[in-house]
């Protein structure tokens, strides 16, 4: 089995690539949608030690903990060292089951792959990109969505240059929809019959 590591700064269409891998078979990890779990479970009460007050109702509150967040880097570090390594169980689960499936191909969606040693644990790294000027806008339309908000989270990541250099991969998403997914069949085709060597490495 051969692990894809997809990844992109916000706004670049990691959501729109997942999708595609989806709707051609590959089973898909997404990292966002874990920690929306783990918001409502797990993590909840390790989170409300570390940031009391921060939680409602049996789930974390994501507008009370951005409060708590703000002024305090330190506190994005806590986050992380809560939740990545939740996460990280959770991705462990879906390639054991991808594994016994006997999927050719599985795909672990993680924003921050590369700031998080993500990289280390896949067998080939893709990242999806655009111009920053069509990254600011298609983020700057999501509701709520500020350019402070914008640059704090961009601050946290890792430049898109340096995402693509180090990437075996790069899906430029600037264009339409069908031309993201026809860059993305010619990678799948690529990677036909490629054995990885990740899943026995890292995750078995």
């Amino acid at each position: 089995m051969l692990i894809l590591g997809l990844t992109g700064s916000i706004g670049m269409g990691k959501s729109a690539a997942a999708e595609h891998f989806r709707a051609s078979g590959v089973p898909v990890f997404d990292s966002d949608v874990e920690v929306h779990r783990l918001y409502a479970a797990e993590a909840v009460p390790l989170i409300e030690a570390a940031f009391p007050g921060t939680t409602r109702g049996g789930a974390v509150d994501r507008a009370l903990l951005s409060k708590a967040l703000v002024g305090d880097p330190a506190g994005f570090k806590q986050i992380e060292a809560i939740v990545h390594p939740l996460v990280r169980s959770g991705q462990k689960r879906f390639l054991e089951a991808c594994h016994r499936s006997g999927a050719a191909l599985a795909v672990l969606e993680i924003p921050l792959l590369f700031e998080t040693g993500g990289d280390e644990l896949v067998d080939v790294t893709l990242v999806v990109s655009a111009p920053a000027k069509t990254q600011r806008e298609r983020v700057l339309a999501r509701p709520g969505m500020t350019s402070e908000k914008l640059d704090a989270i961009l601050a946290r990541q890792l430049s898109d240059a340096e995402k693509r250099r180090r990437a075996d991969f790069v899906v430029d998403t600037a264009g339409t929809l069908d031309e993201t997914r026809r860059q993305i069949d010619s990678i799948v085709a690529s990677l036909k019959g490629r054995e990885g060597e990740a899943y026995r490495r890292a995750w078995s």
